[in-house]
């Protein structure tokens, strides 16, 4: 549900080079000119990085709660795995 919003931001930036005559863009087909490779690049960049800007950092009374919730799970597996559904985590 939260990556919808994100794949329409990176669907929008490759629409334009969908190669409508041979694919489509859902099957993954594109046709990019080579002059246009590092106009592509920057714009998907921006789109990435406008829906990593929106989402920011959790509150600490939101990040509290989910722990509390995922410390009521039997197993250290679990736990995480609640944690990954809940939040974003990324590697730093």
């Amino acid at each position: 549900m939260r990556e919808r919003p994100e794949t329409e931001r990176i669907l929008d930036v490759l629409r334009p080079y969908a190669a409508n005559w041979s694919g489509s863009l859902g099957r993954g087909d594109l046709v990019v000119p080579q002059r246009e490779i590092p106009r592509l690049i920057n714009d998907l960049l921006d789109a990435i990085g406008q829906c990593a800007d929106a989402e920011g950092e959790v509150s600490d009374a939101e990040l509290f709660h989910a722990l509390s919730e995922a410390q009521r799970s039997p197993s250290v597996q679990d736990q995480v795995n609640k944690l990954r559904q809940t939040f974003r985590i990324l590697k730093r």
